[in-house]
């Protein structure tokens, strides 16, 4: 039987997106501006400071944007208002994370549907993993945000610099339980390629049967 190695059991312990960090308590409250008005849902705030002439692609010391602040505090308005005065909705903060992979990450599909429907692009190369945020989602089990990154025209296939893909990742980074099997499922029913092997030569297959995960296994061997 093929073993994983140590490095791929290590990041299936720890998770891809570890690396993502919000704003803490501290940065919050030295926060001013646009970041400020961003963090706290601030329209009228937005508006005013960019006809005064703020920089709507500001960054802080972590290179988070207001866009990001807005994302991770989830204030959709404030992102719409960042959006329409001509922010950067593809912008990277400094862990290469953009606003739909935050809203993924969180679960929050609003947030990144409407991150899409102002210009966020959903197959961008994100994180440190060179991922997406629909490997992401299927690592986690977002299944609805899965649902909709499908529909936006996420790439189904791309490979992050650990050789995995989303179908990899609901797999290998799952619990075999109900949300990773729909992940899985949607995937799947999209056209994703089953057959794509890690950087060991294990198959998703390989791995569904190796860790018990019967019914993800069985969807594996379908081909519809």
């Amino acid at each position: 039987m093929r073993r994983f190695s140590l490095f791929a059991l290590m990041i299936s312990l720890t998770g891809p997106v570890a690396a993502q960090t919000a704003p803490s308590a501290s940065e919050v409250a030295a926060y001013d501006g646009l970041f400020r008005a961003a963090h706290e849902g601030d329209v009228a705030g937005i508006e005013r400071l960019v006809a005064q002439g703020a920089d709507v692609d500001a960054r802080d010391r972590r290179g988070r944007t207001p866009v990001h602040v807005a994302a991770f505090a989830s204030e959709d308005e404030a992102l719409r208002a960042l959006a329409e005065a001509g922010a950067n909705m593809n912008a990277l903060e400094h862990r290469a994370y953009d606003v739909v992979t935050i809203a993924a990450v969180a679960n929050d599909p609003e947030l990144m549907s409407l991150a899409i429907e102002l210009g966020n692009d959903p197959g961008l190369v994100t994180s440190p993993y060179l991922g997406t945020a629909l490997i992401a989602a299927a690592h986690l089990g977002h299944v609805e945000v899965v649902r909709r990154l499908i529909a936006a025209g996420a790439p189904l296939d791309h490979i992050n610099n650990l050789n995995w893909t989303a179908v990899m990742e609901s797999v290998v980074l799952g619990d075999g339980g109900p949300n990773h099997f729909a992940v899985l499922d949607a995937l799947l029913s999209a056209g994703a390629d089953r057959t794509l092997a890690d950087s060991d030569g294990v198959t998703p297959l390989e791995h569904a049967e190796s860790r018990g995960f019967a019914e993800m296994a069985k969807r594996l061997r379908r081909l519809d």
